[in-house]
């Protein structure tokens, strides 16, 4: 047995188990050994067997006899069933998927038992308790047992399970591996120095301590060292890629704010302090000897297409290098076809004046402006005539879909690449833009997901961040209310004059369809198919009302769209399918039914669909839940003045947060403890880059070198 043993070599393990484990990550020795407990429970107080209560955790010591294996009658689940006498009386126990167990403990001994108080036709018993035995020098005098707080175990930890694997097998497999001397095994990869240096554990006593901890202080350390651990190897990756990455070249362009002062003096409002000083770093990117790779990230509604606008605007001003005469390109994927279609409107109001050429290019066809019968406007194109214009460098702005990262697609001069709410476009996407010469485009990756300091310090190492925290000018922040029940009625009211007065209205449901009534765990609430069908008919007969979700066709779905964007729809009753980007100006109210269903950066950006004007916005959250911490989560919702501050709040009361997104990340719950620690997280990054700076080939870390093993996965999100 070692390390990268697979466990079905090691355990005796049945399919349900293999299954659930699989589930859960747990393939080898090694996942094991760092599948962590979740909490642990506190076993002070210990109780006798007549004073247990139905539904409370309990030790009891006592003597465990009557051990047998058998099948539940009904489900013919293999179980185990035990009977285990104090001083004060007996209790049955009982385990089920574990028949194993009976085997493992010896009739008649004195065991620690440990576990749930069930009841079942009146009579209660343990359900999965842990057992072990107890030490030898307590006997079968029970009473002594309680006197001797050597025996007190003041902790024990909890795993995370799934069906058909439980807690008390993952806590019983970890303590044979202990016992066969799996951790004379294992290698520290942390520097002894680094260790010393933030006091914290060596892997040996951590693995000990994590899982067998004498007190809480044991466990604690273990979790600060495996927290600084997690994030000390992303931002090593984070570091290096980096490094790899300001290896090669890309195209140096020249140009300073002043060259694009008269430019963005065009736009129909002024930029923010925040859009000014983004635009200047990128400037600055532009004239370094390696490829920018810098995130914007900004608040919903804060101009980010604005900065990237004027970047394109300083690229396609600039020449090949070598040459008086061409354009640099600009390639600007967007995640949708909507949106796609949103950003070419856009940049065709920025460029208008300049004769530029944009060219559009998704699945459904391609288009470019300005179009040769109507110069203000756009024309249909053939996709070969497109393709052959933007590889010879005739269009030097490019906007579209994933379809721009196909081998037809071939640039001349690609010199920037820009990326909206692309949480997966990976170096091997970017690859895929790489310029006929060999150069490397610059990249601008753009969100709107607001992210906490600390996690945009973890996850975006290998990015320069630029931050827009203001609004534009004329913009307003939404005035958010929580509806009860008995003020629906108003709402409606309150909505149906704001329409009658030229403006329109978002109704976001969190299900397409109705719940199928013969499925015990469907999904409750409001379908968007339905609901619009309801207003229609009970609520606002006088105006037009269209739905919008996932399943409805490509073609359908910009129909539906380009009628509420003309205004003709005066109500959408959509799915979070309009969550990102999608822009009607003239859109101010947003109802969100089963406000519950979504996470709070759904909810925001949700929200942010109603700030693109100078119209006052207004958000209305239906909630059906009477949790105390969904109702906090939609207060701090109301709260807010930014997207930032509801980030910062998410963290602090949910760890990971739905803001912040650590499993999307591929963060751990155990990392992300440290993403709420800004010194951990500053004191890991200070380190692997103190590490990288000094040997980036990590010849003296060769054992750094093999953990990463980096096959250029960098994610540019």
């Amino acid at each position: 047995m070692n390390i990268n043993s697979p466990i079905k070599e090691s355990f005796r393990t049945s399919e349900y188990q293999e299954k659930a484990l699989k589930k859960l990550g747990v393939r080898a020795i090694g996942d094991l050994l760092y599948h962590f407990p979740t909490r642990y429970g506190s076993t002070a107080d210990i109780k006798n067997i007549s004073d247990l209560n139905i539904g409370e955790n309990a030790v009891i010591y006592g003597k465990i006899y009557n051990l047998k294996t058998s099948k539940a009658w009904r489900k013919k689940i293999p179980m185990a069933t035990a009977m285990l006498a104090d001083d004060t009386g007996k209790i049955k126990i009982v385990w089920f998927n574990q028949p194993y167990l009976a085997k493992m403990i010896p009739e008649g001994s004195v065991v620690r038992t440990e576990g749930r108080v069930s009841e079942r036709k009146g009579e209660i018993y343990f359900s999965n308790p842990k057992v072990e035995k107890a030490p030898k020098k307590a006997d079968s005098a029970y009473s002594s047992l309680f006197g001797n707080s050597s025996l007190r175990h003041t902790l024990y930890p909890v795993y995370p399970e799934s069906r058909g694997i439980t807690s008390n097998w993952f806590y019983y497999s970890i303590q044979k591996l202990f016992k066969v001397g799996i951790l004379n095994e294992v290698v520290d990869l942390i520097p002894e120095e680094i260790l010393k240096k933030y006091n914290l554990p060596d892997l040996k006593t951590s693995l000990i301590w994590i899982h067998t901890p004498k007190n809480e202080n044991n466990a604690k350390a273990a979790r600060k060292r495996f927290a600084f651990e997690e994030v000390f190897f992303i931002q090593l990756q984070k570091h290096r890629d980096r490094k790899i990455w300001q290896e090669h070249s890309s195209f140096k362009i020249k140009k300073d704010i002043r060259d694009i002062e008269e430019f963005v003096s065009r736009f129909p409002f002024p930029l923010t302090n925040a859009q000014k000083k983004s635009i200047e770093e990128i400037l600055r990117d532009f004239d370094k000897n390696y490829p920018m790779s810098r995130l914007l990230e900004g608040d919903v509604g804060s101009g980010k297409t604005a900065v990237a606008a004027a970047a394109s605007y300083a690229v396609i001003n600039s020449r090949p290098m070598g040459q008086d005469f061409g354009n640099l390109q600009v390639a600007y994927m967007a995640p949708t076809e909507i949106l796609a279609e949103q950003h070419f409107q856009s940049f065709i109001e920025y460029f208008a004046y300049t004769g530029i050429q944009i060219g559009l290019i998704t699945g459904s066809g391609c288009k470019k402006f300005p179009s040769k019968v109507n110069p203000k406007g756009a024309t249909n194109i053939s996709r070969a005539q497109f393709l052959k214009w933007v590889s010879n460098g005739e269009i030097p702005i490019v906007i579209g879909t994933h379809t721009l990262i196909q081998k037809s697609v071939q640039f001349k001069h690609l010199a920037l690449a820009i990326v909206d709410e692309q949480h997966r476009f990976g170096t091997e996407q970017r690859k895929k833009f790489r310029e006929k010469e060999g150069k490397i485009p610059h990249l601008l990756s753009m969100t709107a997901t607001p992210i906490p300091r600390t996690l945009s310090l973890t996850i975006y190492g290998d990015l320069d961040l630029s931050l827009l925290e203001e609004l534009p000018a004329g913009r307003k922040w939404p005035e958010t209310k929580i509806v009860l029940p008995n003020e629906r009625n108003s709402v409606y009211d309150f909505m149906r004059n704001e329409i009658k007065s030229g403006r329109q209205a978002f109704v976001i449901c969190p299900r397409i369809d109705e719940p199928d009534p013969t499925k015990e765990l469907a999904l409750q609430a409001k379908s968007a198919k339905e609901e619009a069908k309801r207003l229609k008919k009970e609520i606002f007969p006088e105006f037009e009302i269209s739905v919008l979700h996932s399943k409805i066709k490509s073609a359908e779905k910009e129909k539906i769209m380009g009628e509420f964007k003309d205004g003709k729809t005066k109500i959408l009753v959509a799915t979070s399918v309009v969550e990102v980007g999608v822009n009607v100006p003239n859109a101010t109210i947003i109802i969100i039914e089963g406000a519950e269903r979504f996470g709070l950066a759904q909810l925001h950006q949700l929200r942010g669909r109603v700030m693109r004007s100078s119209y006052q916005p207004y958000c209305f959250i239906f909630s059906q839940s009477k949790s105390k911490t969904s109702i906090e989560r939609l207060k701090a919702l109301k709260t807010a003045k930014s997207g930032f501050e509801l980030a910062e709040f998410d963290l602090s009361q949910r760890g990971a947060g739905e803001l912040a997104g650590g499993k999307q990340w591929g963060i751990t719950d155990i990392g992300m403890e440290a993403i709420k620690n800004l010194k951990m997280v500053e004191a890991a990054r200070l380190e692997a880059q103190r590490i990288i700076e000094n040997d980036p080939k990590l010849l003296k870390f060769p054992q750094l070198k093999e953990c990463l093993k980096v096959e250029n996965k960098i994610h540019f999100e």
